[in-house]
């Protein structure tokens, strides 16, 4: 595939608002999940809070899509100039010629679970200020962010559980190659809502304490919230120095089980060796991978064989989720920026909470943060029922000088 380059960048999550708070968080080795205290659910777990979620408020002409997932994309395209940046690039190429693809899980259904809180006791009606096609039908956020930011391209919705915001990429990418649209908007959004909390809790994924990632003793995940957002456009002469391409996004399926990965990870295998020879690259050029790494059993052993088979145990790998959560359908998103932030601040950021690595994991898991320099790096996504989506970024001198 050509190359595309990652113009702008933000995100907003537990770990902070915007590029220079998540770069510090990862340099200091901050992890920002806590006890959850979410609605007052009554969980034994630790989650990852964007603070100051409640207070956004939406601009006036989009009143109506007022909910906690269209305020946390709000809040995220605030940070960092994007908005402003998007507006400035959307008047250069025409408001027809910007896609807008967005990743999430779930939505605005905390806008449903308070709806059906406040149904009438009599008929059962839902309130009737509630409209599930603006807050949490799964094309509310899409609709929202295209609408906060005037475009009038394509817009696509994906699902695929927590590769969603990672297969948003690769569905530009499409694009940009069919020639359909000149630029994108990229990103995914999950906000935290008790369907999600005791969803995952009732699987018997969620950790009693911080997650784990490939810990011995690892025990679930930690469910966060976030929001991540990128500019694509095609790379041509234009990027340079420390400026983030997309060289390569790999997907499959595994149509293994509905919630189980495949025990050898195959599926994720296919996709990392997809995004490889989609930058027309070998195993032996990639710098560092940002693992999925839940901190579950299976799906940790599931990836660490995957990536013991195409890259062996040499490259350094670790999983940010032990910082900031697992952000579900925005996972990919926050950690594609993530990933934009270690090239430019030539920063592996070690695995938090990993106390005791599984010796049984043949990968050479980080557990700190190194510094050395990189060129290349690939991040994974893999969502239930085996949707997997692997992303390979790079930094634009390194791409030009091969």
């Amino acid at each position: 595939m050509d190359a595309l380059w990652i113009r702008h960048f933000t995100a907003a999550s537990a770990l902070g608002l915007g590029c220079e708070a998540t770069r510090a968080a990862l340099q200091s080795g901050r992890s920002a999940l806590a006890p959850c205290s979410f609605q007052g659910a009554q969980l034994r777990t630790w989650v990852g809070e964007v603070a100051g979620v409640d207070a956004v408020r939406l601009p006036a002409a989009l009143a109506d899509y007022d909910c906690r997932n269209n305020r946390l994309a709000q809040l995220a395209l605030s940070q960092d100039g994007f908005a402003e940046l998007a507006r400035e690039r959307i008047a250069r190429w025409g408001a027809r010629r910007v896609g807008v693809f967005m990743g999430t899980s779930t939505s605005g259904v905390r806008e449903t679970e308070i709806a059906y809180r406040q149904r009438d006791t009599q008929t059962g009606a839902l309130p009737p200020g509630f409209e599930y096609r603006r807050v949490h039908n799964a094309f509310a956020l899409t609709d929202y962010v295209r609408r906060a930011l005037g475009t009038l391209g394509p817009a696509v919705t994906i699902c695929t559980a927590c590769s969603s915001s990672a297969k948003v990429f690769a569905a530009a990418q499409r694009m940009l190659a069919a020639d359909l649209i000149d630029a994108a908007v990229v990103g995914g959004v999950d906000s935290l809502c008790l369907t999600t909390l005791y969803g995952f809790q009732s699987l018997q994924l969620t950790a009693p304490g911080p997650c784990r990632p490939f810990d011995r003793s690892r025990d679930g995940l930690s469910i966060s919230e976030a929001a991540g957002f990128a500019w694509l456009e095609r790379a041509g002469d234009q990027s340079e120095g420390s400026d983030i391409l997309l060289l390569g996004a790999g997907e499959s399926s595994d149509a293994h089980h509905m919630s189980s990965p495949h025990p050898e990870g195959a599926g994720a295998r296919r996709a990392m060796q997809a995004a490889l020879q989609a930058a027309q690259l070998d195993a032996r050029d990639v710098d560092y991978i940002n693992l999925h790494g839940t901190g579950t059993p299976s799906n940790d052993a599931a990836e660490a064989r995957a990536v013991h088979a195409l890259f062996g145990s040499a490259v350094p790998c670790s999983s940010t989720k032990g910082a900031s959560g697992h952000a579900l359908g925005a996972a990919g998103a926050l950690e594609a920026v993530i990933c934009a932030l270690a090239l430019q601040a030539a920063l592996m950021p070690g695995g938090l909470n990993t106390r005791e690595p599984d010796e049984s994991l043949p990968v050479h898991y980080l557990t700190a943060n190194q510094r050395a320099p990189l060129a290349r790096v690939l991040s994974n996504s893999f969502g239930f029922g085996g949707a997997n989506c692997a992303l390979l970024f790079a930094r634009a001198d390194a791409a030009r000088s091969g």
